[in-house]
């Protein structure tokens, strides 16, 4: 029989947590929680919550979903990425982490408008009449 010394015991840690590692996403996330606070807003915090996710969790909308579920001059928030597949029958802002080249395009063609979060934040700090999509 053998016996087995064991020297040094490797103590088992819990893994970090990470969160995000973009840090523009990051950065950006400090910025809606911070909003969340000043205006007293769940929106921006709901919102916040959502980026943090990993990449693989994140929603990917296409513009056809986007055309059945808002209105004519509607602003929504994607928390995540825009996909052009679709077609946009009216003119919508859309507030997006991420827009492919199509949507763009598109969204921009049927006179509608591509904002960042910063934009948005910017323009409409109170979070009204905002339509949030996954």
């Amino acid at each position: 029989m053998y016996g087995v010394v064991k020297l040094f015991e490797k103590v088992s840690k819990m893994p970090k947590p990470t969160g995000p590692t973009n840090p523009v996403l990051r950065k950006l996330v400090r910025q809606l929680r911070a909003k969340a606070k000043e205006q007293k807003v769940s929106l921006w915090r709901d919102l916040a919550e959502r980026l943090t996710q990993p990449r693989r969790a994140r929603a990917e909308v296409n513009l056809s979903h986007l055309s059945r579920y808002s209105g004519a001059g509607s602003t929504v928030i994607v928390p995540g990425k825009v996909l052009g597949a679709g077609k946009l029958g009216h003119p919508i802002s859309i507030a997006a982490f991420k827009f492919s080249g199509t949507a763009r395009r598109k969204i921009i063609g049927a006179g509608g408008k591509v904002l960042t979060f910063q934009q948005l934040l910017e323009q409409n700090p109170s979070g009204k009449s905002v339509i949030l999509m996954e």
